[in-house]
C-alpha cells in the first residue's frame, strides 16, 4: 500500500441513537439502541483497499463483511467527557456534560447525521467496570439565546 506504516490500531468507537428520541437517550431502554461500531483508520488506507479486505475475507474466511463500510465523519463542534465506571453509570456524567453545556449558552445537537459518540479506552472483558474509562462526545450548537 502506498504510504504503508506500521501503527498501533485506535479504539473501539461507537455511535449510538434511539429512533424515537432526538436528543436524550434512556438509558433504561437498552434494547431500543441502534449503534456504529468504527475504528479509526490511517490516512493511507483507501475506500479500494476496504473493499479489497471485505471480498478477501468473505472468500478466505467465510465471513459475512457485507456492512463493513469505509467512511468520513465530520462531527463539527462537540463537547467531550471522560467518563470512569460502568456503561450503566454513563447518565450521570452525561449529566454533568449537559450542566455545563447550559452554563456556557449550547444545547446538544443530536439528530439524525450528528450522534452520541463513545470511544471505549479500556476492554470490558479485561476491565473492572468501575474502572473503565470511555470517552463519551456529544454535537452542540450554540443556543438561540447565545
Amino acid at each position: 500500500m502506498k504510504g504503508f506504516f506500521d501503527y498501533v490500531v485506535p479504539p473501539l468507537e461507537g455511535l449510538w441513537w434511539q429512533q424515537d428520541s432526538d436528543e436524550k437517550i434512556d438509558y433504561s431502554r437498552k434494547n431500543d439502541f441502534n449503534w456504529i461500531s468504527m475504528i479509526r483508520l490511517p490516512d493511507f488506507v483507501s475506500p479500494d483497499d476496504v473493499e479489497w479486505a471485505k471480498q478477501t475475507a468473505s472468500k478466505k474466511k467465510c465471513l459475512d463483511c457485507s456492512k463493513v463500510e469505509f467512511m468520513n465523519l465530520e462531527e463539527g463542534l462537540c463537547v467531550q467527557i471522560m467518563h470512569i465506571g460502568s456503561y450503566d453509570s454513563e447518565p450521570e456524567t452525561v449529566k454533568l456534560m449537559d450542566d455545563y453545556l447550559e452554563g456556557e449558552g449550547y444545547e446538544k445537537d443530536i439528530n439524525d447525521v450528528r450522534r452520541h459518540h463513545e470511544i471505549y479506552l479500556s476492554d470490558p472483558r479485561k476491565a473492572d467496570p468501575s474502572k473503565m474509562k470511555t470517552v463519551i462526545r456529544h454535537p452542540i450548537r450554540l443556543t438561540a439565546e447565545s
